[in-house]
């Protein structure tokens, strides 16, 4: 088991709500993310738990009222309810197939007994079940188009609602649930995004598209009116909608970036934040949740995946939780081995920088990557450290590892890159489709002679090497105003490309590993003519590093350059030994469909993947 997961982000849509869940007690949040879903401290968010059973991509999760337990549903329609209780296995107690489609929401009854699932179905929209054996104990119907939200009253006599994009709330008496009414129809003019009871039962809230939030009696559904304030109301759609835990006031957060409260009573907003100086669609708020605490924290989630945790005393959020909500494609280290930054890139172009002390992240700022990250590189220096990465915008960028910016104008590509790495003197080499082009303050400074399309690369001093898709490995010597050398090649390691390579620290071993899920080692010499020429010999110390069943996408070295530990496709980690290179200790499903980078730092090895996570493993050798 990882020694702590520094968890993804939730997914977000555009124009579509994000549900959020806090505990009973307070202390932890519920959120989907990728086929993930995530429980996180909300006092301290680097402590988090990753459920991973869904085959598809989650879409919400719910805390039972005992805390005991959680539901969670997938895009296929799927609800899975699981030990989410502290110190626990994750065990699933139960797997439900509710609706063909999309699950929107789940509510659980006040005996934590029931759930209420609903989404965008084909033959219905949602369904009423018993957590323990997924038994039917009551219909959702009344709905013609997808339900967006449900909510149950935790006090007897059970009652339900669900909202949907029929522009409905419809209301429910229970158990068995069973279709009551449909109050104040018309009354909403747009999709209806949200809805809940209050804690004690009096009272039901729904929000939606129109902007508009309606008030209805908890136990009979009759419409008590419309919260409104003319002066201070909502610019954009309402998203989210929660309560407090007195019932006395709402939270709600809309696309006009925005999140305000509202005394129920006097229908009066009694607090707004607003984020952003500019409009900005990354800004839109489109989930919030209250939880019970006795501070009054409120957590709301913006369109870019960022969580604001917001005080009624503060107008700006007293913590923005940051990271990643798409695949991490890309991973590097900057600062001193005892005090180090790690470094992060992602499908939709975002960078973090990442301490990892804190486990918490900082999203660089500025004019970053459009799109996926292929890959990062640091300067060696500890002395003004800057981040070089390229992704699939065809550009190299520059980042201050000390400001967190982005700095400079981007030096564009010739074609799309696979892979970047640094040399001592600052030299930036980029592998492009067919070439390997080093760089020097940000323009073209020489050509690295090949035979066939990189794959690969990694630098130590100004020693680079270079993996090829015909399985050929080059090692060069690229020093600043000189025509870069090849010192050594191994015309063909292996029948497959060769897709990773690391260096130790000191550069005299280097592995290679390759698409076929094979690590190679070599060791570099240099002899007395080696040292007049610039030339090294390669030998190959062992190729017995061959328990991965699929590409390997990353490859890092202990300090002392004795033991590595590598990442691949096959989601596992491998621990290997140079001494005994026959054993190997396996960390299994480390990342969900796939590793893609690793690090070993002087307190564990650091690994991301496309499940979004940064993970940390304690090593014992």
């Amino acid at each position: 088991m990882p020694n702590s997961i520094f968890a993804a982000l939730p997914n977000t849509t555009r124009g579509q709500p994000t549900p959020l869940s806090a505990d009973s007690k307070g202390e932890r949040i519920a959120y989907a993310s990728n086929k993930s879903i995530f429980l996180r401290s909300i006092d301290n968010p680097a402590v988090s738990t990753q459920y991973t059973q869904h085959t598809a991509s989650t879409t919400v999760a719910r805390f039972a009222p005992s805390g005991f337990y959680c539901a969670s549903g997938d895009a296929s329609g799927i609800v899975r309810v699981w030990d989410c209780s502290l110190n626990s296995s994750g065990a699933t107690k139960g797997e439900y197939a509710i609706i063909n489609g999309r699950i929107n929401d789940i509510a659980w009854d006040g005996d934590s007994q029931r759930i209420i699932a609903v989404g965008d179905g084909k033959q219905r929209y949602g369904h009423c079940v018993t957590a323990d054996s997924g038994n039917t104990v009551g219909e959702i119907s009344g709905h013609s188009a997808q339900v967006n939200a449900v909510s149950i009253r935790q006090q007897r006599p059970l009652r339900a609602a669900t909202v949907a994009d029929d522009k409905n709330l419809v209301f429910y008496h229970g158990a068995p649930f069973k279709f009551n009414s449909i109050p104040g129809r018309g009354n909403h003019t747009n999709f209806v995004y949200g809805v809940g009871f209050s804690p004690d039962g009096s009272s039901l809230v729904s929000v939606g598209g129109d902007k508009k939030i309606y008030l209805y009696d908890g136990k009979t559904g009759e419409v008590k009116g419309e919260i409104s304030d003319s002066a201070d109301a909502h610019a954009g759609s309402i998203f989210g909608v929660s309560w407090s835990k007195d019932s006395r006031s709402i939270v709600t957060c809309s696309g006009d970036r925005t999140v305000k409260t509202w005394d129920v009573e006097a229908g009066k907003v009694t607090h707004t934040w607003t984020f952003g100086d500019t409009i900005n669609v990354a800004d839109q708020q489109v989930g919030v949740v209250w939880p019970a605490r006795a501070d009054g924290l409120i957590i709301s989630l913006s369109l870019s995946g960022d969580l604001n945790y917001l005080q009624q005393n503060s107008a700006k959020p007293t913590k923005i939780v940051s990271g990643h909500s798409k695949n991490i494609t890309a991973l590097t280290v900057s600062g001193s081995h005892s005090e180090p930054t790690l470094w992060t890139g992602d499908y939709e172009g975002r960078l973090c920088a990442w301490n990892v002390a804190k486990g918490a992240a900082e999203t660089v700022e500025g004019d970053g990557h459009t799109n996926f990250v292929s890959g990062l590189a640091a300067t060696p220096s500890d002395k003004n450290p800057q981040i070089y990465s390229v992704g699939w915008d065809d550009k190299i960028r520059t980042t201050d590892a000390g400001a967190k910016t982005f700095i400079n104008k981007p030096t564009s590509l010739s074609s799309q890159p696979k892979a970047i790495t640094c040399t001592t003197d600052s030299l930036v080499i980029v592998a492009q489709v067919e070439s390997v082009i080093v760089y020097r303050d940000g323009e073209e400074d020489g050509e690295l002679p090949l035979k066939s399309s990189p794959s690969s690369l990694a630098a130590n001093g100004s020693t680079v090497a270079i993996g090829g898709s015909d399985s050929s490995l080059r090692i060069f010597n690229v020093v600043p105003g000189k025509a870069p050398r090849q010192s050594a090649v191994v015309d063909q390691v292996s029948a497959s490309p060769i897709s990773a390579l690391a260096f130790s620290s000191d550069g005299s071993v280097l592995a290679a590993g390759t698409a076929a899920g094979k690590i190679y080692v070599f060791k570099l010499s240099s002899g007395v003519t080696g040292l007049i020429t610039g030339s090294v010999s390669l030998e190959q110390i062992t190729d017995r590093w061959s328990a991965h069943s699929a590409k390997i996408t990353s490859i890092a070295w202990n300090a002392e350059g004795t033991h590595a530990v590598s990442g691949s496709l096959d989601t596992n980690i491998f621990l290997w030994s140079l001494k005994e290179p026959g054993k190997r200790v396996k960390a299994t499903n480390a990342h969900k469909e796939g590793v893609n980078g690793i690090a070993w730092l002087a307190d564990g090895v650091y690994s991301t993947g496309a499940d979004v996570t940064v993970k940390k493993w304690k090593v014992t050798l």
